[in-house]
């Protein structure tokens, strides 16, 4: 029951926290810090036996148990190697979320680490949950919880963006939730078993029609939480107004929950219509890509700036996930993880900011260094992780994703490639207009604290980490990237030749086969692995 008592873990510690919220403002803060840090504990555990196991098991550990049996709904997790990534990555940057408003929260701080390790533990749920409507419960779990992080501990404009979060995400979500439920009615018609079971879901028979309309409305809910254009307008106005913690969770965890479902439900339970929408996504990828430098090398609010790099940044993931092969999936989750990590700390690096001076307008700014080098020094480092500077993580990741990109539409990966300009452009900007440059206005301000120089630290060796020993991430995802890859492929096989497309169809499909064997040629694949 590991598993599950993750999730528990981090729901009780939340309750545990508002309870001592009424005595004591420190004792929340303690206790989420150690609630987290519990969880961190167990999953640097999970990942030390998944080194040790064999790497051809898939599961690194399972639990299931009966729920709701007469609608065929139980409790069912499950770890791979993709979820332990992506739940050390909520577990460390939960920590530094606790430790960020540590001394920036001072309203109803026990309320605020309650919702705050509630949006932690639905998000654990997101990354565990094998059976869909404990899925979906899960994705709702985040939802309310971030809302009142937004609406009650925001800035100025913190209402508006809150129901503008609120109503984008419910929107969507419901969508993917009807699809869900025609899964399940789909799959019940034909083999006279409801259930909401995801291996039991894999392979369920239906017509092409239906198929592409039930994978649209997972794929709306999760590019809208990915924040791909044109669905990408409330990420702007949610990270501006959240607290610094929860822009945090939103860039590096909220985000990444759409790209997870995108991999872990979409391509393996729709793969034939996850072909036909390739082409569409990889469009939209690279717009967000470009649309989301433009409008970050616009802004002059320094959080609102750093939004709209997330915006770009996420265009390489779709444009990665639907190119179908292992090198460009690989590099979408090492961009997961660094993305995580390198906009995490330019929010923290924007909000110590904004408590320290009471604004954001970087016209307001410059000359900063001389005034507080230590900001200054980590504030170069993540902005050249941001455009993607060699020997950091999201070097290794943008790489990867253009490169097996290239294999599968070479126009739009050529295309794709001038964000990688645009990321120079408006990362430089923000080192010149905060730090370099002329001095605005003569600001009385402290550098980072002896608490905020460990949170920083900790993000420079771990994005140092992932650029010099890229293996270590690599290695742990492979068997999952292979699974999801060989899922998709040989469906497309056995059911092309029944389904009807059309010749620029037929092409594209074959392209993507193609550069799944070339890719497995150059990489050395054994493509026997999991199946």
């Amino acid at each position: 029951m590991i598993l599950a008592a993750l999730i528990v873990l981090l729901m009780g510690c939340g309750m545990l926290a508002w309870l001592a919220g009424r005595w004591n403002n420190t004792l929340p803060r303690i206790i989420s810090l150690a609630g987290i840090s519990v969880q961190l504990l167990v999953v640097v555990w999970l990942w030390l036996t998944h080194q040790r196991g064999s790497a051809s098991t898939l599961w690194i550990m399972s639990y299931t148990h009966s729920w709701i049996p007469a609608f065929g709904i139980q409790i069912k997790l499950a770890v791979d190697g993709l979820s332990l990534l992506m739940l050390a990555l909520t577990s460390f940057l939960g920590i530094l979320s606790v430790l960020t408003s540590w001394k920036e929260i001072n309203k109803r701080v026990g309320f605020f680490h309650f919702n705050l390790l509630f949006v932690l533990a639905g998000i654990a749920g997101v990354f565990l949950s094998l059976d869909l409507f404990l899925f979906y419960f899960s994705w709702e779990v985040m939802l309310i919880p971030m809302y009142f992080l937004i609406s009650i501990w925001g800035n100025e404009n913190r209402t508006y963006a809150s129901y503008k979060f609120f109503l984008f995400t419910q929107g969507s979500g419901l969508l993917m939730f009807l699809s869900i439920l025609g899964l399940y009615l789909v799959h019940g018609h034909n083999t006279g078993v409801f259930t909401f079971d995801y291996e039991q879901l894999l392979g369920t028979v239906m017509a092409p029609q239906t198929a592409f309309l039930l994978m649209l409305g997972f794929v709306i809910a999760f590019i809208v939480k990915l924040s791909t254009v044109p669905f990408h307008s409330w990420l702007p106005d949610a990270h501006t107004q959240a607290p610094t913690a929860g822009s945090v969770i939103l860039a590096g965890l909220l985000l990444k929950t759409g790209a997870y479902g995108l991999i872990r439900f979409v391509l393996p339970l729709f793969p034939q219509a996850s072909h036909q929408f390739a082409p569409v996504a990889m469009l939209l990828g690279v717009i967000s890509i470009l649309y989301g430098a433009k409008l970050a090398f616009a802004q002059t609010d320094l959080k609102r700036l750093v939004a709209y790099i997330s915006v770009s940044h996420m265009g390489f993931i779709l444009l990665g996930i639907y190119a179908f092969n292992e090198m460009a999936m690989q590099g979408v989750v090492m961009q997961m993880v660094a993305h995580g990590i390198s906009t995490g700390a330019l929010f923290i690096i924007a909000g110590t900011l904004h408590e320290r001076i009471q604004t954001r307008d970087i016209g307001q700014m410059g000359g900063l260094w001389a005034k507080i080098p230590k900001m200054g020094a980590m504030g170069l480092v993540f902005v050249m992780a941001s455009l993607g500077l060699p020997g950091l993580g999201n070097f290794v990741a943008e790489f990867l994703i253009l490169t097996g990109s290239f294999m599968a539409n070479k126009t739009l990966t050529i295309i794709a490639t001038l964000g990688l300009v645009a990321a120079t452009i408006y990362s430089l900007r923000i080192m010149q207009k905060v730090f370099y440059g002329k001095e605005q206005k003569q600001w009385t301000i402290a550098d980072f604290s002896i608490r905020e120089m460990g949170i920083m630290t900790s993000l420079v060796i771990a994005i140092l980490w992932l650029g010099l020993f890229p293996s270590a991430v690599l290695t742990v995802s492979r068997a999952s990237v292979l699974e999801v890859i060989e899922r998709v492929e040989g469906r497309d096989k056995t059911q092309s030749d029944k389904a009807d497309v059309n010749p620029r169809e037929t092409d594209h499909q074959a392209i993507t086969i193609t550069s799944v064997n070339e890719q497995g040629q150059h990489w050395k694949i054994n493509t026997k692995n999991s199946n």
